[in-house]
């Protein structure tokens, strides 16, 4: 992997913000926002966003793959690429994009690198609070350009912070998860964008972050992220989590002491 292709991402992502996803952000019009599946919003931002992002990254890395959002969702066979041979990127052009189109925050622009199948590089970017996470797995994480290492110890479980998306739990994860809340310091609804949940573990607002629905897009970056700062990403049964699976269900923590603790808590049984 070239030296510079950290920055060269980042950059890539800082400029398609400035020129793409901020100058849309509170200035669209009811035509600019449809739903590509019920309940799915896409907006004129996220296509012109993802499209500015798969030119850059094919620049980048001439033959690589780009797996985006908005082209899965048009052809879902794209996700074959998952598990291939080479480059393959992940792209989610504007997550939380239900917060963008209402023109409330947080919201971000996120991409990773699977090489031969295998998570390798992850980028998070949060434009609006200026937050941008970086990593290559087995060479270390980067907060605005700082070395970052997750906290070893683990508190108590009745001062853990974290949250939960329970809306998209079944009904009895649901009644479990929220049944064991009081065992945990603070459980926190979400904030309806995968980025901006890891970008707050990463810098400690809290421990950790459960989710149910866990498509490619909203969680190879983050998960890569976490893990190259030395926390843990893992499916409910404790398996590792790997982008090309099609299960639900994750839980992430700082370190496995914590992810243990939360799992006792909340997933018991």
């Amino acid at each position: 992997m070239a030296d510079t292709l950290l920055d060269d991402v980042a950059g890539l992502l800082r400029e398609t913000a400035e020129r793409v996803v901020l100058p849309s952000f509170r200035h669209l019009d009811a035509a600019d926002v449809t739903e590509k599946a019920p309940g799915e919003l896409v907006t004129v931002a996220d296509r012109r966003s993802e499209e500015v992002i798969t030119a850059g990254l094919l620049r980048m890395r001439p033959g690589s793959v780009v797996v985006g959002e908005e082209a899965v969702a048009a052809d879902p066979g794209l996700l074959r690429h998952l598990r291939s041979a080479g480059d393959v990127w992940l792209v989610d052009p504007i997550d939380g994009t239900a917060n963008f189109a209402a023109g409330r925050r947080p919201f971000a622009l996120m991409i990773s690198l699977l090489a031969d199948g295998e998570p390798a590089a992850g980028w998070v970017f949060d434009p609006l609070a200026g937050t941008l996470a970086t990593a290559r797995l087995g060479e270390g994480a980067y907060l605005n350009g700082r070395a970052l290492r997750l906290p070893a110890e683990a508190p108590p479980v009745g001062d853990l912070r974290g949250a939960a998306m329970t809306r998209f739990l079944p009904p009895s994860s649901r009644r479990t998860v929220e049944s064991g809340a009081a065992r945990v310091g603070e459980l926190l609804p979400g904030q309806h964008c995968a980025g901006r949940e890891y970008l707050d573990l990463l810098t400690g607002e809290q421990q950790f972050v459960l989710f149910w629905r866990t498509l490619p897009w909203d969680h190879g970056p983050g998960t890569l992220l976490v893990r190259a700062a030395g926390g843990v990403a893992r499916r409910f049964d404790g398996t590792d989590y790997h982008p090309a699976d099609s299960d639900d269900g994750l839980l992430v923590a700082v370190n496995e002491r914590v992810w243990d603790e939360v799992h006792a808590a909340l997933l018991p049984g």
